[in-house]
């Protein structure tokens, strides 16, 4: 295997690895409670909630890493920009988990009702934190990124055109909700936002499945190894290989 076949499977199993956040939904149900704090009950619905979303957080940022050694060949200035992106989705994921960590923090020292507005406060911070680290920044994940591989071809150029084509979906999305048209849970929503989740879904698995095309590595100046290639370096080592 060489090298830029390590970095897009890295790529790849990351991109899939984001998917695992989706269970949150469910998770914080309780926690949005408007008595919350107040009320009885285990907390560990939170705190998987929470690890998912770190997860998700560091998983997102080692895309980046793992595809800028490649795309960085095709512009440098774009490859950055991604890697930055990145880091800000993660950053902002981040607070979000925090501030719910920081609910349970509030239920667990026994805060009465005068702290609910507290509560609710911390708990619009994740929404909000919601909208913009894991709605409008993977909007501008897909349009650095799609860019960079639609251009040089290291994948079928019908992935990127599917990210390219949810990017405005998705900040007609995250405008409707900042002005309280929809609700970031709403259905609507979800709908707006499942070109982005097919593009890094079937980017996730083909990167992981194929790795970058042969043609596209070419196009940037790297000679990939063939099959054949291959299966003759493997022989010759065995043919060298000292007897014992």
């Amino acid at each position: 295997m060489d090298w830029t076949r390590k970095h897009s499977l890295s790529a790849g199993v990351l991109y899939l690895i984001t998917f695992i956040s989706i269970p949150t939904l469910f998770l914080y149900t309780q926690v949005r409670g408007a008595n919350y704090i107040v009320g009885s009950g285990p907390d560990s619905r939170v705190y998987i909630g929470v690890v998912l979303e770190l997860i998700v957080a560091l998983a997102g940022i080692g895309t980046a890493v793992a595809l800028y050694p490649v795309v960085k060949r095709q512009n440098e200035s774009l490859s950055l920009g991604f890697v930055g992106s990145r880091t800000l989705e993660a950053s902002l994921i981040f607070v979000g988990a925090f501030s719910l960590l920081a609910v349970v923090a509030l239920r667990r020292a026994g805060a009465g009702a005068t702290e609910l507005p507290a509560a609710h406060a911390l708990v619009s911070l994740h929404d909000w934190t919601f909208v913009l680290g894991q709605g409008l920044m993977p909007a501008v994940n897909a349009a650095l990124l799609g860019t960079l591989l639609y251009q040089s071809r290291l994948v079928p150029r019908i992935l990127p055109v599917i990210g390219l084509i949810g990017v405005p979906l998705l900040l007609v999305s995250d405008t409707l909700t900042m002005v309280g048209t929809i609700s970031y849970s709403s259905g609507l929503r979800g709908l707006l936002t499942l070109p982005i989740a097919v593009w890094e879904l079937a980017l996730g698995i083909y990167l992981t499945a194929k790795g970058f095309r042969p043609e596209g590595l070419r196009k940037l100046g790297f000679k990939p190894v063939e099959a054949d290639e291959s299966r003759a370096a493997t022989a010759g080592a065995r043919e060298l290989r000292p007897v014992a």
